[in-house]
């Protein structure tokens, strides 16, 4: 099973940018569908982009549409989240995720980074 972990979050003004990255490790990550994921305090975690394992195709919740783009480099077994016109909302703890196929589930979850957009 891959083994993922999540960097990149931190503390940022409402309107600046941040990107994730998502390292993946024990196997290639090329044979994985990638997500990411995000829970706010108090809510359910929820959707947020997700990319077919060659980039071909990404999907991304209305909330952050225009404003994320999810991106992948197979060579160096990372996913990336580029999110830019942060909004206090977009406060959350990011998850990536990993599943075989659009038919499975994410099975494979990184432990989270914390990013937390200021007013």
């Amino acid at each position: 099973q891959v083994q993922l972990v999540e960097s990149g979050g931190g503390l940022v003004q409402a309107g600046g940018s941040l990107r994730l990255a998502c390292t993946a490790s024990g196997r290639t990550i090329s044979s994985y569908y990638m997500g990411w994921f995000r829970q706010a305090p108090g809510k359910e975690r929820e959707f947020v982009a997700a990319i077919t394992r060659y980039g071909g195709t990404t999907t991304y919740a209305d909330s952050v549409k225009g404003r994320f783009r999810v991106s992948r480099d197979n060579a160096k077994n990372t996913v990336y989240l580029q999110m830019s016109s942060l909004k206090p909302e977009d406060t959350a703890v990011y998850y990536c995720a990993a599943r075989i196929s659009p038919e499975t589930n994410f099975s494979s979850w990184g432990q989270g980074t914390q990013v937390t957009v200021s007013s």
